[in-house]
């Protein structure tokens, strides 16, 4: 897209590479330096020259400003089986939401109300969960269809207990293998991904990594035969029992993955996705983060799938990226190529209502201190931030109408 290959050409330009942005101060410089803007009255998204904000206008707004019916839902990730001093932890700092797996298939009606009462008691809402324990309908093995029967009871059992989103991913393999740590901000702990890479270790790039015998070698269009048999399946039973599903992109996006071809790696693959079957239901996580590093822009692809209705949960993270699909770092939320503020702009003018993780928290000395807490601070860092933008999204609409 042309809006990529610009931004990205602008960043090679004023950092030279990556690894200059990488530098000490380099992403920081180049953040500040995209974002300036020292008029009195100021555009609210990127690209928008009509609308502007009086500086005058948000002292009337009456504060605080909180998520609606009608806003995207901050949210944070716990276990099913959290303690109380942990979802105290998340609706201390401000989530009211929290995602999670779901129990072994197939789910209970009985069986999801005891985990989703547990946290309502503590004022936390079960917002989505991730199905899992399906290798056979990823596969087109035999015994699919049981499996297929499983989640189509499960889909029943989540309309039943009024979970709205059901999350799930259809990897042939995640190649995880092409992750290392790069030393960031502070000494923080960034995460690149460089699919040519030689691993130290072993001496070999992800992309030369070979099948694994329990996943095989798959084509594209095999893996979009069995991806089409599920959907077919299940998506008729989701819709009727009020639930929307949202599969997540490939993660990393990678073209080959232990010799399978990837479905969910590009744009042209999620619209693909939801032509399948026409429905809410059938719907996707967007991933601000995922869109950037494919090379889209990831407000265009926002823009397309809400259009459609096909926004029915959101990750919110930034990255950098050198070559789309296959060498990027993700960074924090306020150092990435991502607008993030016009990425929260559009989600609430288009009214979208469901969970919004700002996931993936860079690396923490106090959460390396503090193991008990896992990555808490990043993710305490994450959600201030995502709600700071979300209160000057509505603080910025809100004064517009004034």
């Amino acid at each position: 897209m042309p809006y990529m290959k610009n931004d990205r050409r602008g960043f090679i330009k004023k950092s030279g590479s990556l690894a200059a942005a990488l530098s000490i101060g380099g992403i920081g410089a180049y953040s500040a330096s995209a974002g300036h803007n020292t008029s009195h009255e100021h555009n609210t998204s990127a690209g928008d020259t009509n609308s502007v904000v009086s500086t005058r206008a948000p002292q009337k707004i009456k504060w605080p400003l909180l998520e609606g019916p009608d806003t995207p839902k901050l949210t944070l990730n716990s276990s099913p089986n959290a303690t109380v001093e942990r979802m105290r932890m998340i609706k201390q700092i401000g989530a009211d939401y929290v995602l999670m797996s779901g129990p072994p298939l197939p789910w209970t009606e009985a069986g999801l109300r005891a985990i989703m009462d547990r946290f309502k008691t503590e004022g936390l809402t079960v917002i989505n969960m991730m199905i899992n324990g399906y290798p056979n309908t990823l596969y087109g093995r035999e015994g699919r269809d049981a499996e297929i029967e499983k989640i189509q009871a499960s889909l029943r059992a989540a309309g039943a207990a009024g979970l709205p989103i059901v999350e799930y991913n259809f990897y042939a393999h995640r190649l995880t293998e092409g992750y290392y740590n790069i030393e960031g901000r502070g000494g923080s702990g960034y995460l690149g991904y460089d699919y040519n890479r030689v691993n130290p270790d072993t001496g070999v790039a992800p992309k030369d990594l070979p099948p694994k015998p329990e996943e095989g070698a798959h084509t594209k269009e095999e893996l979009w035969g069995y991806l089409t048999y599920f959907l077919k399946a299940v998506i008729p039973v989701a819709e009727k029992a009020g639930v929307r599903m949202a599969l997540h992109p490939n993660d990393p996006p990678a073209p080959i993955s232990r010799g399978s071809e990837q479905i969910m790696s590009s744009f042209k693959d999620w619209r693909r996705l939801i032509d399948i079957v026409d429905s809410p239901s059938n719907g996707m996580t967007f991933d601000c983060g995922v869109s950037t590093e494919i090379g889209e822009d990831a407000l265009e692809v926002l823009r397309y799938l809400s259009s459609r209705d096909r926004i029915n949960h959101v990750h919110y993270r930034n990255c950098l990226v050198e070559i789309p699909s296959t060498k990027y770092v993700e960074v924090f939320p306020d150092q990435g190529q991502v607008n993030m503020f016009a990425v929260m702009q559009e989600l609430v003018r288009r009214k979208y209502r469901f969970g919004l993780f700002p996931e993936h928290p860079r690396g923490l000395d106090f959460d390396k201190t503090h193991p008990g807490g896992g990555d808490f601070a990043g993710y305490l860092y994450n959600q201030a931030y995502a709600r700071a933008m979300l209160q000057a999204v509505l603080t910025a609409e809100k004064a517009n109408n004034i």
